[in-house]
């Protein structure tokens, strides 16, 4: 009979454990779309999952339970990207989801670094410390995600763009900042939950008011910042933009169909005629192509019939007399790099032309670029859609002439490079007053991706507090201010052009900006030092 309540007990705490796992992943899996209705779900997602951690028996049921919970936060938040790998890779879909799989406990490492430390600072506090296992495993989430190299650079407070007050709060310590709001959110509804089961209603109201002032203290900053700089920026003049998303995708599919030259020659006519409709519309400061839309190096032609190209480019430059920024490539040697070409009139006024290339350095790792000790004939065997570009020298200020004459100073991004936060924050040190974003996102068409990608982009502009101009060859052409607020868009799978008018905004400093990322570094030293702290107060407690 014991056996059998023992039995019962087991299967019992089991079931309890997954149902918090299952719990929280569906909770994130909504509050994940980034929508402003799921957004109440982010101070409530990781309630069930805590719930079960503080359950746990030993380190190693709570390290599996923070496993778990990196696997199926994997599977349900970027369940589209094992797809988006098939169609770029041709590898089975059934491959790219057993690898997205096995690696997700390390793209998600802050899950077991906070079950393993939640579990541990339950074990050494003392009578009066509940307030440790949640302080603890807040500032190790926080910490350990920040040192974490992360694939899609995810954090929970990008949730919280949804709300246009509530994501001002990133240009203090970024998206993690708003990570740790939620987090401690999080604790505070957990704490009123057991203060209620335990002692009643009148129990739980310190809890529920540590929630209400959290909230209440990010809305009224992020209100505050809004209306800065919504008084910062100047409701008219400033640099009007064309942009053009030909929405031309899978090249290599089209040279297999039409040869090289065909293909080019069909980009080319077609953001020829799409930006000269955009000319005749109005007046175009500044034309912008997307990433890699001229596949071939410009200025290094490698045969008569790319020389010829290059000429006709710059004699389309040279003749509209508008400053042209777009996607190729750039040699140096043998070695080949994916670059954005800034291309206008001189400022000279003698009819040349001046070019500067900006040379991608944040390369999406094996497609794009292999690290050089694992470059091998056998990784390019069993990889054969990996990419041989090699990384440029890092974050750069552009400076170019408008064709007013006006001098403009740019930060460069090309597609991944923007979700970096310190990366794009480089080049606005250095007198950046726009960022001017590049990209191809087509192998991710009719998937969440697109927008997501478009999601940190508003982040960047939030830190930096600068607008930002970003074309992509087929979806998300936008344009987001200094608040982070989408102001005009062409949507994913869309051809289309679109003149962007950028307000001049009086530079704002952030603390973001100032301090990079300083959140995380502090948050991982101040968690060991409280572990730290526990264990030789129990020690001393001892002797």
């Amino acid at each position: 009979m014991t056996g059998v309540q023992v039995g019962v007990g087991r299967g019992w705490h089991l079931g309890t454990a997954l149902l918090g796992v299952l719990g929280t992943t569906l909770l994130f899996a909504l509050f994940g779309r980034l929508e402003a209705r799921w957004l109440a779900l982010g101070w409530v997602a990781m309630v069930p999952w805590l719930a079960a951690l503080d359950r746990a028996r030993s380190a190693r049921e709570a390290l599996g339970l923070g496993v778990l919970l990196s696997v199926t936060f994997t599977a349900a938040v970027f369940h589209w990207f094992p797809g988006a790998l098939q169609a770029y890779s041709r590898a089975p879909t059934a491959v790219g989801w057993a690898l997205f799989l096995l690696v997700a406990p390390l793209l998600q490492l802050q899950f077991p670094a906070v079950a393993l430390a939640r579990y541990a600072a339950r074990r050494l506090a003392r009578e009066g410390q509940g307030w440790l296992p949640p302080l603890v495993g807040t500032l190790a989430y926080v910490g350990v995600e920040g040192v974490t190299p992360k694939l899609f650079a995810d954090t929970l407070g990008h949730g919280l763009y949804a709300s246009e007050w509530l994501r001002q709060g990133a240009d203090v310590a970024g998206a993690p900042g708003l990570t740790l709001v939620l987090l401690l959110g999080n604790e505070c509804v957990l704490a009123a939950f057991r203060a209620w089961r335990g002692h009643g209603a009148r129990a739980a109201w310190k809890p529920v008011a540590g929630l209400a002032t959290l909230v209440f203290v990010l809305s009224g900053y992020g209100a505050f910042r809004h209306a800065q700089v919504r008084e910062a920026t100047r409701a008219e003049g400033g640099l009007v933009v064309g942009a053009v998303q030909a929405n031309i995708t899978r090249y290599e599919k089209l040279k297999a169909e039409m040869g090289a030259y065909e293909v080019v020659r069909m980009v080319l006519d077609t953001h020829y005629a799409m930006s000269d409709v955009l000319l005749r519309d109005g007046p175009v400061d500044l034309l912008v192509w997307p990433e890699t839309v001229y596949p071939t190096p410009f200025g290094a032609p490698r045969s008569e019939t790319g020389a010829a190209l290059d000429a006709e480019i710059a004699g389309y430059v040279s003749e509209r007399g508008v400053p042209l920024v777009f996607g190729t490539y750039d040699l140096e040697g043998e070695r080949e790099f994916n670059a954005a070409m800034f291309l206008g009139p001189s400022a000279r006024g003698d009819g040349g032309l001046e070019r500067a290339a900006y040379r991608k350095t944040m390369l999406f790792p094996l497609t794009e670029w292999v690290p050089d000790a694992i470059d091998t004939p056998t990784l390019r065997e069993w990889l054969p859609w990996t990419g041989r570009w090699k990384r440029g020298p890092g974050p750069r200020a552009v400076s170019f002439t408008l064709r007013d004459g006006r001098q403009l100073q740019v930060a460069p991004l090309i597609c991944y490079e923007t979700i970096f936060p310190e990366y794009v924050a480089q080049g606005v040190r250095q007198g950046a007053e726009l960022l001017l974003t590049l990209s191809n996102d087509s192998w991710f068409t009719g998937t969440p991706a697109p927008r997501l990608h478009l999601m940190h982009a508003a982040f960047r502009s939030i830190e930096t507090r600068r607008p930002q101009v970003r074309v992509t060859n087929s979806g998300v052409t936008a344009l987001i201010d200094s608040t982070g607020a989408v102001v005009a868009e062409v949507d994913d799978n869309q051809r289309a052009g679109l003149t962007m008018r950028v307000p001049e905004t009086a530079a704002l400093t952030t603390l973001a900006l100032a301090w990079g990322d300083w959140l995380s570094p502090w948050a991982l030293v101040s968690a060991v030092v409280g572990l730290a702290g526990a264990v030789l107060a129990r020690r001393r407690a001892r002797s």
